[in-house]
């Protein structure tokens, strides 16, 4: 599914078309998604004025103006279309109209109207309405750690958070308590870029090394987002075209093939953590 980069592109590419506008004609064309849309969702949207649009891990955040905040998760396939072009270029196409579009609404500012859509074929996406103030609080939201691009993730949170620590540092960091929104495409770069191999115990990485690593973290998060996220399978950005940084990537996705390290004669290698995919470099990230 899309991770923090690609997520964040597309709250970027929304928030100009959404916030300052009033929401009209909205519509719902089934029950559920993952999960069923709220109750009476049609209702408690229209009318209301999209005052920001925030992100939280990999959750987009419409404040409204009613007091509510409208949560959209993308899931693996969701896709928002603007006056029915598509948000982006996909890898694999699928539909975005007809039977896949699931709820659609109006923009309406200084007198001209914005059709928005979201479509799901996969719905393994959902949607929920919930009052602004107690979205913390709320269990999606409750439970996750720091931004890893806000001011709460630094080496410090990451040596309390590992102290003692013997899971390995790779599915560490994926625990969303740890960091939210940290996903294992750009776990495994930043991994690399700190030269820390994934195998090692979270609580054995030094409290320099761990300054570095979320250092990087951001660093790598950041080059994403500058170049539009990763496509891979069914995202796209919002602004009409797919996401580059996968043409850069250091060690994902690149098993058997040479180190890009300078100097560095060593192969990438894949191994399974946690259930996940996890590449690497022996040669540059021997502990």
């Amino acid at each position: 599914m899309p991770e923090l980069p690609e997520v964040e592109t597309v709250r970027r590419g929304l928030e100009p078309v959404l916030v300052g506008a009033a929401l009209t004609h909205v519509r719902q064309n089934r029950p559920d998604l993952r999960f069923p849309f709220p109750e009476r969702f049609v209702e408690r949207l229209s009318g209301a004025v999209v005052e920001r649009i925030d992100r939280r891990a990999k959750y987009l955040l419409t404040a409204l103006s009613t007091g509510e905040t409208w949560v959209t998760h993308l899931g693996m396939t969701g896709r928002f279309t603007v006056d029915g072009e598509q948000l982006g270029e996909f890898e694999e196409p699928a539909p975005i109209s007809g039977k896949h579009e699931h709820m659609s609404l109006c923009a309406l500012r200084d007198g001209a109207a914005t059709r928005i859509g979201f479509a799901d074929a996969r719905r393994f996406g959902f949607m929920g309405l919930m009052a602004t103030e107690a979205v913390d609080s709320h269990p999606w939201f409750a439970g996750l750690g720091p931004e890893p691009l806000g001011n709460g993730f630094s080496g410090a949170h990451l040596a309390e958070a590992f102290d003692g620590k013997k899971q390995n540092i790779k599915v560490s960091l994926l625990d969303q308590r740890t960091v939210a929104g940290l996903g294992n495409i750009y776990v495994c770069e930043a991994l690399y870029r700190a030269r820390i191999s994934p195998r090692i115990a979270a609580g054995k990485v030094s409290r320099p090394r761990l300054e570095r690593l979320a250092v990087v973290v951001r660093e790598v998060l950041n080059d994403a987002i500058a170049a539009g996220g990763s496509t891979l399978r069914d995202f796209a950005n919002a602004d009409g075209g797919q996401g580059y940084f996968q043409h850069r990537f250091d060690v994902y996705g690149r098993e058997g093939q040479p180190c890009l390290g300078e100097g560095c004669t060593g192969v990438v290698r894949r191994i399974v953590q946690g259930g996940r995919s996890t590449f690497y470099c022996p040669g540059c990230q021997r502990r």
